[in-house]
């Protein structure tokens, strides 16, 4: 295929590469190499079965190569996006993509909680909570990578009903108190200690992470999503329209399979582009990352400052 330069990438969601007028240190997350995750598990939790793949599939890509286990949870039933002839079938092709993308993702299971799609602020969050706690519980899950609780101008119902829920299920999860019948069941307290929080819109970044080296496999994750997704078969419907005006885009190949995949990357996926552009990267997801809490009381106070009793 002849080179051709990537067309300008831009932002295609509101707040701009994801600048406030909040100024809060920037960390810029690479990469590393070994497997310094290892033992720990991420869970990403997604309303819908596109939402994981476009915002964060990268960095749940990072995190299992670096060694984490990996679970896909989607909380709506997605009946109400993707081509089909019913509820029943679009649901069911929704359900086979979303398989497909956690094993591409690398992912141990994937698991679907079925709350009615985009009326889910019709149900009873403490519910969703219940159940994300006993599932936090039981992988012990360490992050969670989810929509951002505390995003500006997310409209849809099922993005911030699930963004909250797995907020404070992930507080709760920690603690002694909540759902003990847990408990009677072999299950323990246990929080998970980080969160990447991504959105469509306006947020406070403080987390950049370098998806560079895995924007090829993301693409393939994206493109698992042939029911609804971003990209599914767009590459190559754009390649066959061209080509009946006698016209061709030389970055889409000259087959239907380099056409997805190179549209998806270079078109669909432009944000990441520009993002790490921003940051002197090729690739990069955008999240407000909350870690791990640090001690009330310093460890250097007590060295410094203790005596015998």
């Amino acid at each position: 295929m002849q080179a051709q330069t990537p067309p300008p990438a831009r932002e295609t969601e509101g707040g701009g590469t994801g600048s406030t007028s909040y100024q809060v240190p920037l960390t810029i997350e690479r990469r590393r190499t070994g497997k310094p995750r290892q033992g720990q598990v991420v869970v990403a939790i997604q309303p819908h079965c596109d939402d994981v793949p476009i915002f964060a599939a990268g960095t749940v890509l990072k995190l299992i190569d670096e060694g984490a286990t990996g679970y896909l949870i989607t909380m709506s039933d997605d009946s109400m996006a993707g081509e089909g002839a019913s509820y029943g079938e679009i649901i069911h092709k929704n359900e086979q993509d979303t398989m497909e993308v956690a094993k591409r993702l690398g992912c141990q299971d994937a698991f679907f909680l079925k709350y009615p799609n985009h009326s889910m602020d019709a149900w009873p969050i403490v519910e969703m909570r219940a159940r994300l706690t006993f599932l936090f519980r039981l992988w012990k899950a360490d992050i969670v990578v989810v929509y951002d609780p505390s995003s500006l101008y997310e409209r849809n119902p099922d993005h911030y009903v699930t963004a909250r829920a797995v907020e404070w299920a992930a507080g709760i999860s920690g603690a002694r108190w909540d759902y003990p019948e847990h408990f009677k069941a072999g299950l323990s307290p246990h929080s998970p200690k980080e969160r990447y929080y991504f959105a469509r819109g306006p947020q406070l970044v403080n987390r950049v992470v370098d998806v560079s080296d895995f924007i090829d496999k993301k693409v393939l994750v994206n493109l698992a999503n042939t029911t609804q997704g971003p990209a599914g078969n767009t590459g190559s419907a754009v390649r066959k329209k061209l080509a009946a005006e006698g016209k061709r885009l030389p970055i889409l190949g000259a087959d239907d399979e380099t056409a997805n995949r190179q549209y998806t990357k270079h078109f669909a996926l432009a944000r990441d582009r520009v993002r790490g552009q921003a940051h002197g990267l090729e690739y990069a997801e955008y999240f407000h990352y909350i870690g791990p809490d640090e001690p009330d009381l310093d460890p250097s106070y007590v060295q410094k400052n203790a005596v015998p009793l």
